[in-house]
């Protein structure tokens, strides 16, 4: 029977794309780690080489953006990525404790499902490959369809990769017919073993409640501390180029600023020298009723796009060409506040505190409102301001003295290079971390006995009265050397 459906067609793409998936997958899984790295590495060299011409063509097919920035998270996601991870051992035993004689294993998860955003559509697809590659998996990608284009090219260079190094190309594959429903049955297919979804939230909640184990990511909408003591001129300098980078596509970018309020008007004055424009008040009421639609949600012709473009499409007419972001001062968060939202263009919200410990709370306010578990920056000189609002801000990164863009995805930092941020449990994530190969594995113990059942039972309390007691002897004197080697142990590796 020919199918002639677009919903079935791209149903049974995905059932295909699973098959080959882990069929390559299991042939993989019988590779060494040197065998494994020279995929990798192959795929982070095919990105290098093609960054421009993905970065061009993810440029054409979005509008987002900037062609050079683009360039540069192409490399990031192959090379950036690759560097950090190229020594990491993902393939069999990865760790032996001959004290407390136990074993760990890596043990790949399987084929996965890669949800691709638009945002970032052809770094993330260099990215993801790598990271469940490295950690022995294959990849299934479902792409944003406004993307559908560069995301293909970019998976057409990472399989010539992947052959040319000796590996089976289907390791990493992709819908061609994008829908809903092809989505859905990749995320539910029984041979897909996790979800790793990168965009929108409604997106993310879908892959968390398909019945598959998933790793998703919420909002980002992370605002940026002036602590008294910075530097303001690199302070700011620092923001506005984050701000800026492929005109604020990235998550962890700035989305507020907040300062005491004794120190906003030199924090206007040199954001103004520098190239940000403050809105007045019928200006910022203008721009507000546009960034968002009707339902609350971002509106989506913001998203990567430069101040001119902007303040074209919101009717403001007074916005000077040199501008490089527009700023709204803000004094309050959640609905009627539009600019507390995440805001992923060149927009930034201008709140002030009246001390510290204000501004903290603000902080946390936002956050819990939208962007919790993702990023915090603040930009100080004092050690004890980091140790306060490291505390207490409900977040899993807190950036210091970087772009907040560049920082949370680690390309400024040393945290690891990704374009996949976990925020925790109090962002609704499962997991807290910048997501690696090592959250795309999991291990298998082998733990080998150290005592008897008669050893533990001489340790045991003394119960006969109906109150247990200790023994008078305790802990055997066997015992407590072997916790105290463990212990030993432990404090090292630490």
């Amino acid at each position: 029977m020919q199918l002639y459906d677009k919903d079935l067609l791209s149903m049974q793409e995905v059932r295909e794309l699973v098959g080959a998936a882990k069929k390559a997958q299991q042939e993989l899984a019988g590779m060494t780690q040197e065998q494994v790295d020279r995929i990798v590495r192959a795929i982070a060299d095919a990105g290098v080489r093609n960054a421009r011409r993905l970065a061009e063509m993810a440029n054409e097919d979005t509008g987002f953006g900037k062609v050079e920035d683009k360039v540069i998270k192409n490399v990031f996601g192959s090379r950036g990525v690759y560097e950090y991870i190229k020594d990491m051992k993902t393939v069999g035993e990865l760790e032996r404790d001959e004290v407390n004689k136990t074993r760990t294993i890596a043990v790949p998860v399987g084929v996965i499902a890669g949800l691709i955003p638009s945002t970032n559509p052809t770094s993330t697809a260099l990215y993801k490959s790598e990271i469940a590659i490295k950690a022995g998996n294959a990849i299934v990608f479902s792409p944003h369809p406004t993307a559908l284009r560069c995301i293909m090219e970019t998976v057409k260079v990472i399989r010539q990769a992947i052959s040319e190094a000796g590996g089976n190309e289907n390791l990493v594959s992709c819908i061609t017919i994008p829908t809903m429903e092809a989505t859905d049955n990749l995320m539910r297919h029984r041979d897909v073993a996790l979800i790793l979804a990168t965009g929108g939230s409604a997106m993310v909640r879908a892959a968390y409640s398909s019945g598959t184990p998933a790793i998703g990511v919420g909002p980002g909408n992370g605002p940026a501390y002036l602590e008294k003591t910075c530097d303001l001129p690199l302070a700011v300098k620092r923001i506005l180029d984050s701000k800026t980078f492929d005109w604020g596509t990235i998550c962890a970018s700035e989305q507020s600023i907040i300062c005491d309020e004794d120190m906003a008007a030199a924090v206007q004055a040199e954001m103004e020298k520098q190239g940000a424009y403050f809105l007045d008040d019928a200006e910022r009421a203008k721009l507000g009723k546009f960034i968002l639609r009707a339902n609350g949600t971002m509106n989506p012709e913001i998203v990567g796009r430069s101040v001119e473009t902007i303040a074209k499409l919101a009717g403001l007419d007074r916005v000077p060409v040199s501008a490089r972001v527009l700023v709204a001062r803000e004094d309050g968060v959640g609905r009627g506040h539009p600019y507390s939202n995440e805001k992923l263009g060149p927009i930034l919200a201008f709140y002030t505190g009246k001390d510290y410990r204000d501004v903290c709370e603000k902080v946390c306010t936002i956050l819990r409102y939208e962007g919790a578990g993702h990023t915090f920056s603040m930009h100080t000189k004092d050690e004890q301001m980091v140790d306060y609002f490291a505390k207490r801000v409900p977040v899993s990164r807190v950036i210091v003295n970087t772009a907040s863009a560049l920082g949370g995805i680690g390309a400024s930092t040393a945290l690891m290079p990704a374009l996949t941020l976990g925020c925790g449990a109090v962002g609704d994530s499962a997991t807290s971390e910048n997501v690696g190969p090592m959250q795309l594995l999991n291990t298998r113990k082998v733990a080998y006995g150290l005592r008897e059942l008669d050893d533990i039972r001489q340790g045991a309390p003394d119960c006969s009265d109906g109150i247990c007691q200790s023994t008078g002897g305790g802990i055997s004197e066997t015992d407590l050397e072997a916790i105290v080697r463990m212990v030993v142990s432990r404090m090292k590796k630490a």
